[in-house]
């Protein structure tokens, strides 16, 4: 066996590698999912995807980030930090219209998770057919004007 051979497929396998991200960039670009509604800088994150309890919300999606806007209270401690991004909150909505299991799957800091968790349990939904296991995305982003903005 020669050297060359030896070496062929390891030599194969680096350029797939190397190849591998130019095929994924040649893909063909999609549009960033426009951003909810939002009130004082809080809000839902992915407006843009539909979730799946948010049909069993009155008023279906659009209602539900008008409420989470609506009763989202920026914490303190994360606004004087300035700590911005997303929380992501979990749980099963049973066929008797209650919610389980809620949990706190990711969070930002600075009381942001607990926030995240008592706004997901005022939401009240409509009984579905079967349980469901969702997981909700909310997003803390600071205002312009309250970047300054001491309290």
């Amino acid at each position: 066996m020669t050297n060359s051979s030896r070496f062929a497929p390891l030599a194969l396998g680096l350029l797939l590698a190397a190849a591998a991200p130019a095929l994924a960039q040649t893909a063909p670009n999609t549009a960033p999912a426009a951003p909810g509604p939002a009130e004082k800088g809080t809000g839902i994150a992915s407006a843009g995807k539909v979730i799946p309890v948010a049909e069993y919300y009155e008023g279906g999606q659009a209602a539900m980030y008008a409420f989470i806007a609506r009763e989202l209270k920026y914490p303190l401690m994360a606004k004087r930090n300035r700590l911005q991004g997303q929380c992501i909150v979990s749980f099963t909505l049973n066929p008797d219209a209650t919610m389980s299991g809620i949990k706190l799957v990711k969070q930002v800091g600075g009381g942001t998770g607990e926030e995240a968790l008592r706004v997901v349990r005022l939401l009240k939904f409509k009984k579905p057919e079967y349980p469901i296991l969702t997981s909700m995305p909310i997003t803390f982003k600071l205002g312009q004007t309250a970047s300054n903005a001491t309290e």
